[in-house]
């Protein structure tokens, strides 16, 4: 088999798109990521990484609390929609007509909406030179009782998750629709 060479950025997807909610007792806020992935088992361990510019930034480094919401592929208009448009300028619960919903942690909400939430309690980070990785411990998973198969285990067949990879969603209608396509349909 042939191979050409490629970009390394094309080599590090595809990677699930999940919404990660945060807030500080005053707001909360939803910032999309894709660089999100499990790095230790026992105990269950998640990173993310955050740009130190983005409105969701200083919410977790103040709280040392998120959590990492995985949509449906039906959602895809609002993962798109809170990677794109700043919690500075919109309340993206309200605009996405999102229901907020607290359970173990003080200050970060998991999404009602999204079949998956897992809530994370900060517990190391690690500045890099265009992103920190937040490692954050999952303390509660909360899984919707319609994706779960007969023996108890996520069935994503019926959860249809979104992947992104190299400014692409993937396993959406229409396919390949680009990072911030929302913003271009609303002019």
């Amino acid at each position: 088999m042939a191979k050409s060479k490629q970009s390394t950025q094309l080599l590090v997807g595809p990677t699930p798109a999940a919404l990660i909610a945060c807030g500080d007792g005053k707001e909360q806020n939803i910032i999309t990521l894709a660089w999100v992935g499990v790095v230790n088992s026992s105990p269950p361990m998640v990173s993310i990484s955050v740009r130190p510019n983005r409105h969701s930034y200083n919410m977790i480094k103040k709280t040392g609390e998120f959590t990492v919401n995985i949509p449906r592929e039906d959602q895809v208009d609002i993962v798109d929609g809170c990677g794109t448009i700043s919690g500075r300028e919109l309340e993206k619960f309200e605009h996405f007509q999102l229901t907020p919903v607290l359970g173990s942690l003080s200050n970060a909400p998991m999404i009602l909406e999204c079949p998956i939430s897992m809530e994370c309690e900060l517990k190391h980070s690690l500045d890099l030179a265009s992103h920190t990785v937040f490692i954050g411990q999952v303390v509660s998973s909360y899984v919707e009782d319609g994706v779960l198969n007969e023996k108890g285990a996520i069935d994503f067949e019926r959860c249809r998750i979104v992947g992104f990879c190299s400014g692409n969603y993937l396993r959406t209608e229409p396919f390949n629709l680009k990072l911030g396509y929302t913003l271009k349909k609303k002019s």
